[in-house]
């Protein structure tokens, strides 16, 4: 019975760091009213800032006066012959510029070593690629990112983790169009996300 609660409290731990790791990366969202001292007070206010300032949560930093911008990631991914393709594009829906930002795609399987990627491109890991977007203006997109990989055997699917790494500055409340898992199988057909 011991063993049962010292096993439960165990995992009820690694649940509650689950939690605070993936809450640390995304925006507290605080907009609107506070249960501040002054009546009327809104969150921005609160943290220091202006009557409608957007305030965020960036990695544990409070941002206030944060720029907003909704980064998308769209394309598609094809495995075939030991090989994968990826072809990507990184939008910015506003309401702000953003000066550069990081995509990084994580595969499930390895890749092999010594492949070149394209400038502004470097592997994290043997299955992470981190690829530097560039400045991307309200309503602008990156041009094209394509990659053409091999991988260390030859797998009959993988998945495929896009997402953004960084960007400098700002929040994005609407993080699910930055997100994407792929599960791609070893067809040549090309899944879109």
């Amino acid at each position: 019975m011991r063993a049962m609660s010292v096993m439960s409290k165990g995992v009820l731990g690694a649940v509650f760091a689950a939690l605070v790791l993936l809450g640390a990366g995304t925006t507290a969202g605080a907009v609107g009213e506070t249960g501040g001292e002054a009546a009327g007070e809104t969150a921005g206010e609160a943290a220091g800032g202006t009557p409608g300032q957007t305030v965020g949560l960036v990695a544990g930093e409070v941002m206030v006066g944060a720029a907003e911008a909704d980064l998308a990631h769209h394309g598609h991914v094809s495995l075939w012959d030991g090989r994968v393709g990826v072809w990507l594009v990184t939008e910015n829906h506003g309401p702000s510029d953003v000066v550069d930002a990081t995509v990084r795609l994580a595969f499930s399987a390895p890749m092999a070593g010594g492949q070149e990627l394209p400038p502004g491109c470097l592997w994290s890991s043997s299955r992470v690629v981190s690829c530097r977007t560039g400045a991307l203006p309200d309503g602008g997109a990156a041009g094209e990112l394509a990659l053409d990989l091999r991988t260390a055997g030859r797998p009959q699917e993988l998945t495929v983790d896009v997402s953004t790494a960084w960007r400098a500055g700002g929040v994005d409340r609407n993080s699910v169009n930055d997100r994407h898992r792929v599960l791609v199988l070893a067809t040549g057909d090309p899944y879109v996300f």
